[in-house]
Protein backbone atom coordinates (compact mmCIF):
# COMPACT_ATOMS: atom_id res chain seq x y z
CA UNK A 1 0.00 0.00 0.00
CA UNK A 2 1.25 3.26 -0.52
CA UNK A 3 2.02 5.15 2.56
CA UNK A 4 1.39 8.82 0.57
CA UNK A 5 -2.44 7.31 -0.42
CA UNK A 6 -2.87 6.64 3.24
CA UNK A 7 -0.91 9.79 4.91
CA UNK A 8 -4.07 12.16 6.26
CA UNK A 9 -4.27 15.51 4.67
CA UNK A 10 -5.28 18.87 6.66
CA UNK A 11 -8.51 20.12 5.68
CA UNK A 12 -9.23 22.88 4.36
CA UNK A 13 -9.94 24.67 7.71
CA UNK A 14 -6.49 23.01 9.65
CA UNK A 15 -4.64 24.60 6.94
CA UNK A 16 -6.07 28.02 7.39
CA UNK A 17 -5.40 27.39 11.37
CA UNK A 18 -2.18 26.24 10.56
CA UNK A 19 -1.02 29.58 8.38
CA UNK A 20 -2.79 31.76 11.10
CA UNK A 21 -1.12 30.28 13.94
CA UNK A 22 2.47 30.61 11.85
CA UNK A 23 1.30 34.12 11.40
CA UNK A 24 0.61 34.86 14.53
CA UNK A 25 3.76 33.20 16.57
CA UNK A 26 6.23 34.77 13.92
CA UNK A 27 4.64 38.10 14.75
CA UNK A 28 5.59 37.55 18.49
CA UNK A 29 8.93 36.28 17.67
CA UNK A 30 9.82 39.41 15.86
CA UNK A 31 9.10 41.17 18.07
CA UNK A 32 10.96 39.20 21.07
CA UNK A 33 13.64 39.03 18.64
CA UNK A 34 13.31 43.34 18.90
CA UNK A 35 14.18 43.11 22.42
CA UNK A 36 17.88 41.73 22.30
CA UNK A 37 20.57 42.14 25.33
CA UNK A 38 24.33 41.76 24.52
CA UNK A 39 26.30 39.37 27.25
CA UNK A 40 29.64 41.57 27.37
CA UNK A 41 30.79 39.55 30.04
CA UNK A 42 30.64 36.25 28.03
CA UNK A 43 30.90 37.44 24.42
CA UNK A 44 31.36 40.22 22.54
CA UNK A 45 28.43 42.64 21.96
CA UNK A 46 28.05 41.53 18.11
CA UNK A 47 26.16 37.98 19.57
CA UNK A 48 22.85 39.16 20.68
CA UNK A 49 20.78 37.53 22.96
CA UNK A 50 16.79 37.54 22.62
CA UNK A 51 13.63 35.11 23.50
CA UNK A 52 12.89 34.66 20.23
CA UNK A 53 13.62 30.86 20.38
CA UNK A 54 11.20 30.16 23.29
CA UNK A 55 8.32 31.03 20.74
CA UNK A 56 9.58 29.30 17.96
CA UNK A 57 9.91 26.17 20.08
CA UNK A 58 6.90 26.49 21.59
CA UNK A 59 5.59 26.41 17.91
CA UNK A 60 7.52 23.51 17.42
CA UNK A 61 6.28 21.54 19.91
CA UNK A 62 2.65 22.21 19.37
CA UNK A 63 2.90 21.91 15.64
CA UNK A 64 6.22 19.98 14.67
CA UNK A 65 9.44 20.70 13.32
CA UNK A 66 8.56 21.86 10.14
CA UNK A 67 6.52 24.78 11.76
CA UNK A 68 9.74 25.85 13.18
CA UNK A 69 11.71 25.97 10.63
CA UNK A 70 9.32 27.81 8.93
CA UNK A 71 8.42 30.36 11.41
CA UNK A 72 12.26 30.69 11.58
CA UNK A 73 12.57 31.72 8.40
CA UNK A 74 9.70 34.03 8.24
CA UNK A 75 10.95 35.70 11.70
CA UNK A 76 14.32 36.29 9.92
CA UNK A 77 12.68 37.73 6.27
CA UNK A 78 9.94 39.58 8.47
CA UNK A 79 13.08 41.67 10.60
CA UNK A 80 15.05 42.01 7.14
CA UNK A 81 11.57 43.92 5.53
CA UNK A 82 11.34 45.59 9.25
CA UNK A 83 14.93 46.88 10.25
CA UNK A 84 16.67 45.94 6.87
CA UNK A 85 20.06 44.56 7.29
CA UNK A 86 23.42 45.88 9.20
CA UNK A 87 25.34 42.61 8.49
CA UNK A 88 25.04 41.90 4.79
CA UNK A 89 22.31 39.27 6.04
CA UNK A 90 25.23 37.43 7.58
CA UNK A 91 23.53 37.99 11.24
CA UNK A 92 19.82 36.78 9.66
CA UNK A 93 21.79 33.47 8.09
CA UNK A 94 23.35 32.73 11.19
CA UNK A 95 20.10 33.35 12.96
CA UNK A 96 17.91 31.05 11.09
CA UNK A 97 20.57 28.24 10.74
CA UNK A 98 21.67 28.08 13.90
CA UNK A 99 17.68 28.40 15.53
CA UNK A 100 16.60 25.71 13.44
CA UNK A 101 20.51 23.49 14.82
CA UNK A 102 18.57 24.80 18.34
CA UNK A 103 14.55 24.08 17.59
CA UNK A 104 14.48 21.32 15.03
CA UNK A 105 16.08 18.64 17.15
CA UNK A 106 13.99 19.67 20.48
CA UNK A 107 10.79 19.76 18.10
CA UNK A 108 11.49 15.67 16.42
CA UNK A 109 12.51 14.58 19.65
CA UNK A 110 9.09 15.74 21.69
CA UNK A 111 6.73 15.00 18.57
CA UNK A 112 7.53 11.41 19.23
CA UNK A 113 7.56 11.86 23.24
CA UNK A 114 5.16 14.47 24.66
CA UNK A 115 5.77 13.83 28.25
CA UNK A 116 7.26 16.14 30.44
CA UNK A 117 10.18 13.86 30.54
CA UNK A 118 10.34 13.68 26.82
CA UNK A 119 10.30 17.81 26.87
CA UNK A 120 13.02 17.88 29.76
CA UNK A 121 15.14 15.49 26.96
CA UNK A 122 13.77 17.76 24.15
CA UNK A 123 15.36 21.06 25.39
CA UNK A 124 18.75 19.80 26.72
CA UNK A 125 19.01 17.98 23.41
CA UNK A 126 18.27 21.40 21.55
CA UNK A 127 20.35 23.54 23.90
CA UNK A 128 23.56 20.45 23.36
CA UNK A 129 22.64 21.42 19.52
CA UNK A 130 22.50 24.98 19.44
CA UNK A 131 25.95 25.13 21.51
CA UNK A 132 27.72 22.13 18.98
CA UNK A 133 26.46 22.93 15.74
CA UNK A 134 26.39 26.83 16.70
CA UNK A 135 30.07 26.69 17.21
CA UNK A 136 30.66 25.14 13.82
CA UNK A 137 28.45 27.35 12.18
CA UNK A 138 30.26 30.46 13.53
CA UNK A 139 34.23 28.94 13.08
CA UNK A 140 33.71 27.84 9.19
CA UNK A 141 30.87 30.73 8.25
CA UNK A 142 29.77 33.62 10.26
CA UNK A 143 32.66 34.49 12.01
CA UNK A 144 35.14 34.73 8.56
CA UNK A 145 32.32 36.06 6.66
CA UNK A 146 31.90 38.69 9.25
CA UNK A 147 35.76 39.66 9.38
CA UNK A 148 35.29 39.53 5.42
CA UNK A 149 32.45 41.73 5.52
CA UNK A 150 33.67 44.35 8.01
CA UNK A 151 37.83 44.37 8.80
CA UNK A 152 38.88 43.38 5.31
CA UNK A 153 39.27 39.56 6.33
CA UNK A 154 41.64 40.60 9.17
CA UNK A 155 40.32 37.86 12.00
CA UNK A 156 42.75 39.04 14.65
CA UNK A 157 40.15 42.32 14.95
CA UNK A 158 37.30 40.17 16.22
CA UNK A 159 40.10 37.71 18.42
CA UNK A 160 40.88 40.45 19.85
CA UNK A 161 37.32 41.78 21.08
CA UNK A 162 37.17 37.88 22.39
CA UNK A 163 40.44 37.99 24.17
CA UNK A 164 39.32 41.48 25.68
CA UNK A 165 37.04 39.49 28.03
CA UNK A 166 39.68 36.16 28.40
CA UNK A 167 43.17 36.84 27.95
CA UNK A 168 43.41 33.22 26.81
CA UNK A 169 41.69 33.25 23.67
CA UNK A 170 44.35 33.12 21.06
CA UNK A 171 42.51 32.48 17.60
CA UNK A 172 39.49 31.24 16.34
CA UNK A 173 39.06 28.09 18.12
CA UNK A 174 39.74 29.17 21.44
CA UNK A 175 37.37 32.57 20.47
CA UNK A 176 34.41 29.74 19.91
CA UNK A 177 35.01 27.51 22.47
CA UNK A 178 35.34 30.63 25.16
CA UNK A 179 32.59 33.10 23.54
CA UNK A 180 30.44 31.59 21.02
CA UNK A 181 29.77 28.15 22.38
CA UNK A 182 28.88 29.32 26.53
CA UNK A 183 26.98 32.11 24.83
CA UNK A 184 24.49 29.55 22.99
CA UNK A 185 24.35 27.52 26.36
CA UNK A 186 23.09 30.33 28.10
CA UNK A 187 20.50 31.14 25.38
CA UNK A 188 20.00 27.93 25.26
CA UNK A 189 19.18 27.47 28.61
CA UNK A 190 17.15 30.90 29.53
CA UNK A 191 14.85 30.32 26.66
CA UNK A 192 14.24 26.45 27.18
CA UNK A 193 13.23 27.21 30.85
CA UNK A 194 10.86 30.18 29.66
CA UNK A 195 9.48 27.25 26.99
CA UNK A 196 9.08 24.74 29.36
CA UNK A 197 7.42 27.33 32.19
CA UNK A 198 5.07 28.57 29.32
CA UNK A 199 4.19 25.65 26.98
CA UNK A 200 1.30 23.42 28.79
CA UNK A 201 -0.14 26.85 29.68
CA UNK A 202 -0.25 28.37 26.18
CA UNK A 203 -0.95 24.46 24.15
CA UNK A 204 -4.22 24.56 24.69
CA UNK A 205 -4.97 27.52 22.54
CA UNK A 206 -2.25 26.27 19.45
CA UNK A 207 -4.66 22.96 19.76
CA UNK A 208 -7.63 24.54 18.99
Amino acid sequence: MDAKKTRPRMSGTDRAKFVAKIGILTAIAEVLMLLELALPFVAPTFYKLDLSETVILIGGFSMGPVAAVVIELLKNLLNLLINGTTTYCIGELGNFLIGCAFTVPAAVIYKFNKTRKGALISLLTGTLSLAVIGGVINYFILVPAYAQAYVGGDMSVIIGMGGAIFPWVKDLFTFVLSCTMPFNLIKGVVCSLVCYILYKRVSPVLHI
